[in-house]
């Protein structure tokens, strides 16, 4: 009967042995802010996470420091990290905005690629209600009476853009 329960309790511990304990993949990484001030906190920004594959997306919140931690899908495969939004609106290009997920240097952690980072402002050269880029362009103003109460000219006459003739 001891044997018996010798024999039960080592298979036990085999199995034990054998059964790896989920571990969790950690993607690690920081968002930092192109035009605020040095006491900004970068707290409450919303980036996504989202692997090919995988139906479910998965959202981090940063942390005073712009820093974020998120639990990546144990099967998978390419990833990327996007800036969503903050409480406040936010301004990001395209590169900025998105970055691969590579591995980290210690065991099941992933970092980031390429720096995210935002603005809290429009940028210059940026038509920012559109999301467009509006480049200058010159506009011929004809002085009209005002007793004609007409619009400025330049809303009938069409603009020139600036370009180099070749």
């Amino acid at each position: 009967m001891a044997s018996l329960q010798l024999i039960t309790v080592l298979l036990l511990v085999f199995a034990l042995a054998i059964i790896q304990p989920s571990t969790s993949q950690t993607l690690q990484g920081k968002v930092s802010c192109v035009d605020c001030t040095l006491n900004y906190h970068l707290s409450d920004v919303k980036v996504s996470v989202k692997c090919d594959g995988v139906k479910k997306l998965v959202v981090a919140t940063t942390e005073n420091d712009g820093s974020f931690k998120a639990n990546l899908p144990s099967d998978k495969r390419s990833c990327f990290a996007k800036v969503l939004g903050g409480a406040v609106q936010l301004y990001a290009s395209g590169k900025d905005q998105i970055s691969q997920i590579i591995k980290g240097k210690e065991y099941n952690s992933y970092t980031i690629s390429t720096p995210l980072s935002f603005r809290t402002s429009c940028p210059p050269r940026t038509n920012c209600k559109s999301g467009k880029q509006v480049g200058s362009s010159k506009t011929v103003d004809l002085p009209l009476p005002p007793e004609w109460g007409l619009a400025p000219s330049s809303y009938y006459v069409p603009f020139f853009p600036i370009i180099g003739i070749p």
